[in-house]
């Protein structure tokens, strides 16, 4: 996600400095015009803007342990990752102690809409700062203002949970279709076409249809968002039977097939389980 959001900003006119732990990227990097520095706190060190876009919360604090003391006063900070709004809200309550102007604004849309600048960022914090820093996000896409600093990454981990809970009510819906003898494509043109449609059953679903479990995200990234919302419920008190089983569906699938990329494994398993193939 991090490099076509990088090459968008040098297309855009901004003078670019990225860096990354893993050395290899610095060829596309440089090819995409922007200029490498070698740790995160080079890179900070030189920013009127500092951007995160990271795999997950534990690599953001990792990254920001070393940035924020490099990041001078009066610099800003916009984390583009889909974090846990507690990691958040503790090392966003930092930088503005440090006198640096923090903005939450986690994407989603996955690397096509990154590259072809169709993301939604899910803005977190001051209307002010949202203000001041749209026009560097609207470079990158749609920018919806949702609230106050921590409301970005729970919006989209509320987005995430919904989507992935689309995926395992569909799977289990097709397949108890496929079973009492409705043909797999009738079943989806009713869906489609009834009050239960969803963006899923719309623009999702043929993929998973064509066998693509979607393995532009890991199945433990999946969990670790899953396992998030699911603390956060706590936290607030919220009654969450349906999405706690959401994430122990997702869970199941980590123990089944490891550390793999694939978004739709949860549904993987329901097939493997009910030996069918929605295919």
């Amino acid at each position: 996600m991090g490099l076509p959001v990088c090459a968008n900003l040098v297309r855009s006119g901004y003078e670019v400095v990225a860096s990354d732990r893993r050395p290899e990227q610095q060829a596309p990097v440089e090819n995409a015009g922007a200029r490498w520095a070698h740790d995160a706190a080079e890179a900070a060190g030189t920013a009127d803007v500092f951007i995160t876009v990271m795999p997950g919360s534990d690599e953001l604090v990792d990254v920001m342990e070393r940035a924020l003391p490099a990041l001078r006063s009066g610099a800003a900070w916009i984390d583009m990752t889909s974090a846990s709004p507690t990691v958040s809200r503790d090392l966003g309550a930092r930088a503005q102690r440090a006198g640096i102007d923090y903005l939450e604004a986690p994407m989603s849309g996955g690397p096509p809409a990154a590259a072809d600048r169709t993301l939604r960022l899910f803005a977190g914090g001051p209307e002010e700062s949202v203000r001041r820093h749209r026009p560097l996000l609207e470079v990158l896409g749609q920018v919806e203002h949702v609230g106050g600093h921590g409301a970005g990454h729970t919006a989209k981990l509320l987005v995430n949970l919904l989507w992935f809970g689309q995926a395992v009510a569909t799977a289990e819906a097709l397949l108890l279709a496929r079973r009492a003898g409705i043909d797999t494509e009738v079943m989806v043109r009713t869906l489609e076409n009834s009050p239960a449609a969803t963006s899923f059953i719309r623009h999702d679903l043929d993929a998973l249809l064509e066998g693509d479990y979607l393995e532009s995200f890991g199945l433990d990234r999946c969990c670790e968002e899953l396992r998030a919302v699911v603390a956060l419920a706590a936290e607030h008190g919220v009654p969450f039977e349906l999405s706690t089983e959401v994430a122990n569906a997702y869970e199941r699938a980590l123990e089944r097939y490891g550390h793999v990329d694939g978004e739709l494994l949860a549904v993987a398993l329901l097939e493997e389980r009910a030996g069918l193939s929605l295919r």
